[in-house]
């Protein structure tokens, strides 16, 4: 299982599966909080994620769309480990660059393109969309499944 953490190591957590799918977001809210082009995040069940070390902190910040998202991060270094977009609590998006190996999992879907930087150029094989998208279009079998067994 891949494990991650924060850039001072105070957190440490351990994927205890493959996630249900990697999304490489181009929205301005992700553009905005990264301070990059894109945000890369694993979906995963919040119950096959597994803390090693440290207690990371919920921070709510700000949406264009209102809904409520909380960035978690290490209390110490501040590092965004994952986030809760909307306080279900049951799904995780965990950022692939706090992984000990991010390379190990690639984006399943591209989304909200509308907003992509100019000078990105998506790769032709990986479905993408202007906004987000039909989860039973894209998603594979299995993961559609876990989804639905994902108590809530």
């Amino acid at each position: 299982m891949n494990e991650g953490g924060c850039a001072c190591g105070a957190v440490r957590y351990r994927l205890d599966s493959d996630p249900l799918i990697v999304h490489c977001c181009h929205c301005l809210d992700c553009q905005r909080q990264t301070g990059s082009a894109f945000v890369l995040n694993a979906l995963i069940e919040s119950d096959r994620v597994t803390l090693l070390a440290g207690e990371p902190e919920p921070f709510p910040v700000p949406t264009d769309s209102g809904r409520p998202h909380d960035i978690y991060r290490c209390p110490i270094c501040q590092t965004a480990l994952w986030s809760d977009y909307g306080r279900r609590g049951w799904l995780r998006f965990v950022r692939l660059g706090t992984l000990d190996d991010p390379a190990e999992f690639s984006p399943g879907v591209h989304i909200y393109t509308r907003s992509k930087q100019p000078w990105i150029s998506l790769p032709e094989d990986v479905p993408q969309f202007e906004e987000y998208y039909d989860l039973k279009a894209v998603w594979p079998a299995e993961s559609l499944e876990r989804r639905r067994a994902i108590p809530r």
